[in-house]
């Protein structure tokens, strides 16, 4: 959009200019100015002159004014971007000054405008340069900002603290003696009644002539006004809220007053009165969809019940609905249905029902009548529970009466009925069709096909009664994950869908990751009959997407990307320290791999490979694992297994044989080493005791969690030991005592730190714990020739040293080294296996801090520039005489990202890499534009990782982040310009 000066006030321009977010005079990705702006929220008094929003929707709203507003009127418009829930920041554009406010700070009774003001920054160019590295669009885009200030957190947000103050209103309402339904009967119509009242299509005047009060509290505290407006409620909305039945069991006077004071900002606790901050209609609709969504699937006990919830369904927060359905409505007309069998509340119809509109409307204006035929047609849900349908039901209402251009003449209310129309109770495994579904497909044999299938089944598993019953529903030939029954749902979604629909569905990860043969049928099956399928790993953000989840998440979109063929595209959202702050995710190109069906199929290890690795991963995990035998199958070829340690359990058996012998328990083993003042076992009964033989020394011991760090802990006992169940452990024949030492340095090596990432069926994914098997499938060369060779010889050495002294760095590299010369790995390969234990690092707090550090321009641009130019160069060597060299952008530590660029030479150049000076970001990225002609304000957008060609030139522009500028990422990198340049369209 061309940004007009005249159009809109200097100081406002000049801010945005100073910030990127105008930029050669145009508005930059994301950027609305004007009426545009100000039509993307619903609002009372404030009115945006300017708004970006970011690609996982995160807003800043700029308002401009003449003179500096009073902070009466700066509480109320941050009190309106609050609850409009998207915005971190608000900022305060004056001729003088720029004030910057937290959109996301609860609204207070006084002093809001001071106690949320971040900071304030003058128009000079000092200071604008200082607003610019805080909160600039760079800043924005690659989350910088939230790196440089922890004052600005979701926590605060309407949506965080709405579902807190239900959640409490809910158990005060359980206390005083309400049923669960019943009290989600009288919250769910006071939310819904106070959103018609805020929005104006219940007036004051409509309510009193209702049931004789003009306020929504005054009505809860007379039982007659409570019966006649929950009566109207009903009539109107045909019974689909919630029966009458529970709106009369819930309208004792203590109730009612419960929630009257909740709507008056009375505490329960201190009776005091406070600020009512929620605005319902700003708030929007998918939000309140969204946090209801929890609300209902909490499982609501007495307070004497402290059970676990059963259905294991998990509160579907708008990132994940947002990430779902942008992929599966992408490019779409907007005629197409939408389907969800485990629809809750209604979260994802809701936002489904939003973007059919708009996409039917296009450009142009759209209609009541639009609104209701997209509602009525198009948009269907399955759920077992009756209350979650209510409120599904409740939530598309609000979001119609949201969508109405006019909702406000009597006639808006009225709706036809959608409970058992569109929206229906029952088990999705067992429902035969959609009843009342107006178009049944002869290409699905006459059941309804639907365009778009959404949802968030459950995923937990409930037992072999459980698992008996959804074999049942899906019959015999169809593979099921035991543990897993969100694999199911999907495989009953089948019966409604067609050829071309498209799915998007959230799913517990575990069989698509698993070592069971069963979990990994299961899951592969479900590939092949959505294939192309691209599955996004979001098990590094379990822990606020899913907190009460016992399994890491994925969501897996199928049929969407026809042009994949059958492929199968992995998506790994990466760690983020602001993930929890900012519900946002930063993913770049090169947290994507894609690799053939047959290849997973043939090896099925590949697709964990791709969720943590690159591309030279996940060739060398093929290679190593076709080449050599599992660490299993060599055990056995020298007369040895691994076995788990005792258990003590009921302590049911006899365990006596063992008394007397050492006992290694957790921390205990060391890598190479078991102390040698070991406590004596003492126990004479265990659940488990295991055989004698278990614990006959030589002992190859293995603990089951992996070392802080990364590395895996093995050592041998060179005396019989017996372990507990925190180690594998395998007995060695006499004789190979040299066997398991080489054994033990694999296992404590980097390679295996690597290979465990890529391939384990858990670590990484949402527990530092190996599984037997993963331990097992680990390639080995031949123990015994290894153990003769020169590397064997000096790997036992080292292990023999350890008795005398700890391992210092320079054995830890030593070690690394001879595992390397023992599987002949070649450069390039120890790059990625290096880099591998890096990334296993990840695991823990510390790594994680590590891998979000800026790269440094002296030690990680220069190694991932000469990692990079070695691939060049190769490639180069056809072309005598030429070679490249590199020139890294010296940026300050706080800048969002930096720079490096590779130029092609004919002549030899010296030296190879050199560290430029720079006068800053800014002017790096404007002297890029000019040189190559690209505009890089458009292409810097989120995390996005920018390759601009010149003539013989590359530049590679990423976010600071350390783990943007790995060596393993420099091998991707070098390996796509050459297969770009080969295709002829660069250098």
């Amino acid at each position: 959009m061309l940004a007009t000066r005249a159009n809109y006030p200097k100081p406002l321009i000049g801010a945005l200019e100073a910030t990127g977010y105008i930029a050669g005079g145009e508005t930059a990705h994301g950027v609305t100015l004007g009426e545009e702006a100000r039509l993307a929220g619903r609002w009372r008094s404030f009115a945006p002159d300017a708004m970006w929003q970011s690609e996982s929707s995160l807003r800043v709203y700029f308002k401009s004014v003449p003179s500096q507003p009073s902070q009466q009127e700066i509480g109320n418009w941050r009190r309106e971007v609050w609850n409009e829930g998207r915005a971190p920041l608000l900022w305060i554009v004056s001729p003088q000054r720029i004030d910057l406010y937290n959109g996301f700070r609860r609204p207070q009774d006084d002093g809001d405008a001071v106690q949320s003001k971040i900071r304030t920054f003058r128009l000079v160019a000092d200071e604008l340069a200082q607003l610019d590295a805080l909160a600039g669009r760079v800043s924005m885009e690659t989350g910088q900002f939230w790196r440089k200030t922890d004052r600005v957190n979701k926590r605060g947000s309407v949506d965080v603290q709405l579902l807190s103050e239900l959640g409490k209103l809910e158990s005060d309402l359980a206390h005083s003696g309400l049923p669960p339904d019943q009290a989600q009967a009288i919250i769910g119509q006071a939310i819904f009644c106070q959103y018609l009242v805020d929005r104006g299509i219940v007036g004051q005047n409509r309510l009193s002539s209702i049931c004789g009060h003009n306020s929504l509290s005054s009505a809860l505290r007379d039982a007659d006004a409570t019966e006649r407006l929950f009566e109207w409620l009903s009539v109107t909305f045909n019974g689909d809220i919630f029966p009458r039945s529970q709106m009369a069991a819930a309208s004792a006077a203590g109730h009612r007053a419960q929630v009257a004071d909740f709507l008056d900002g009375i505490d329960s606790t201190t009776g005091q009165v406070s600020l009512f901050p929620y605005q319902f209609d700003i708030i929007p609709i998918e939000l309140i969809s969204s946090i209801y969504e929890r609300f209902v699937h909490s499982k609501l006990r007495s307070p004497q019940d402290d059970s676990p919830s059963e259905e294991g369904v998990y509160y579907t927060k708008l990132p994940v609905v947002s990430l779902v359905l942008d992929e599966v409505l992408d490019g779409l007309t907007g005629n197409e249905t939408v389907l969800d069998l485990t629809c809750g509340s209604g979260v994802f119809l809701v936002e489904a029902l939003r973007r059919l509109v708009r996409l039917r409307a296009g450009d142009g204006p759209w209609s009541r009548d639009l609104v209701r035929s997209t509602l009525y047609e198009q948009v269907y849900g399955v759920d077992k529970s009756d209350i979650a349908i209510r409120v599904a039901a409740f939530s598309l209402y609000m979001a119609a009466l949201e969508l109405d251009p006019d909702p406000s003449p009597p006639e808006a209310l009225r709706f036809k009925r959608l409970v058992g129309t569109t929206l229906h109770v029952a088990d999705a495994l067992t429902i035969p069709k959609i009843p009342n579904r107006r178009a049944p497909s002869a290409a699905t044999g006459g059941s309804q096909a639907f365009d778009v299938i959404v949802g968030n089944p459950p995923w937990s598993f409930k037992g072999q009664i459980g698992t008996q019953a959804v074999q049942a529903a899906l019959g015999s030939k169809v593979p099921i994950s035991p543990r897993n029954p969100s694999l199911a749902f999907v495989q009953r979604t089948l019966a409604f869908a067609k050829p071309k629909t498209r799915f998007g569905l959230v799913l517990g990860a575990n069989p698509f990751y698993s070592a069971s043969q069963t979990g990994r049928a299961a899951a592969l099956d479900v590939v092949k009959k959505l294939s192309p399928v691209t599955i996004v790993n979001l098990a590094n953000h379990s822990d606020w997407l899913f907190h009460r989840a016992k399994m890491p998440a994925v969501a897996i979109f199928g049929r969407h990307r026809p042009d994949a063929r059958d492929g199968i595209t992995v998506v790994q959202v990466p760690w983020s320290p602001v993930g929890r702050r900012s519900h946002a995710f930063e993913i770049s190109p090169s947290d994507t791999v894609r690799l053939p069906l047959s290849a997973v199929e043939k090896r099925p290890e590949l697709l964990k490979a791709a969720s943590f690795g690159k591309h030279r991963d996940l060739a060398l995990l093929d290679r190593l694992m076709s080449r050599f035998a599992s660490l299993g199958a060599e055990l056995q070829a020298v007369g040895a297994s691994f076995r788990q340690g005792m258990i003590r359990g009921n302590r049911s058996e006899d365990a006596s044989f063992a008394c007397g012998l050492p006992l290694v328990e957790k921390r205990n083993l060391q890598a190479f080493e078991l102390p040698a003042d070991l406590p004596r076992f003492s126990s004479d009964r265990m659940q488990w005791p295991r055989e004698r033989g278990t614990f006959r020394a030589p002992l190859l011991l293995v603990q089951e969690f992996v070392g802080k760090g990364g590395r895996l802990v093995a050592a041998v006992a060179k005396r019989d030991t017996v372990f507990t169940d925190s180690f594998y452990g395998a007995a060695l024949p006499h004789g190979k005592l040299e066997c398991g030492q080489v054994a033990a340095g694999i296992l404590n090596s980097s390679l295996a730190a690597w290979f465990l990432l890529m391939a384990s069926s858990t670590f990484g994914l949402w527990m530092r714990r190996i599984l037997l098997a993963d331990v097992n499938r680990l390639p080995v060369p031949n123990l015994d020739a290894a153990a003769a060779s020169v590397q064997g010889r000096t790997i036992c050495n080292i292990a023999e040293s350890v008795q005398d002294q700890p391992l210092s760095a320079e054995d830890w590299q030593t070690l690394d080294e001879s595992v390397f010369d023992l599987y002949g790995l070649r450069t390039p390969d120890r790059v990625a296996v290096r880099d591998g234990l890096f990334r296993a690092s990840w695991q823990w707090d510390l790594g994680r801090r590590q891998s979000i550090e800026p790269a440094s321009a002296s030690t990680v641009l220069q190694a991932y520039a000469g990692t990079f130019m070695t691939v060049l160069d190769k490639w180069l060597a056809a072309r005598e005489g030429w070679s490249t060299r590199a020139e890294i952008f010296s940026l300050a530590q706080d800048d969002a990202l930096r720079v490096v660029r590779f130029i092609l030479e004919e002549s030899p150049c010296q030296p190879k890499v050199r560290v430029q000076p720079t006068t800053g970001l800014t002017k790096v990225l404007r002297e890029i534009e000019e040189r190559l002609c690209v505009r890089l304000s458009d292409t810097v957008v989120g995390t996005r990782e920018i390759r601009a060609y010149g003539t013989n030139e590359v530049v590679m522009i990423k976010p600071a982040a350390r783990r943007h500028w790995l060596g393993v990422t420099a091998l991707d990198d070098a390996d796509t310009v050459v297969r770009e340049s080969i295709a002829g369209a660069v250098l």
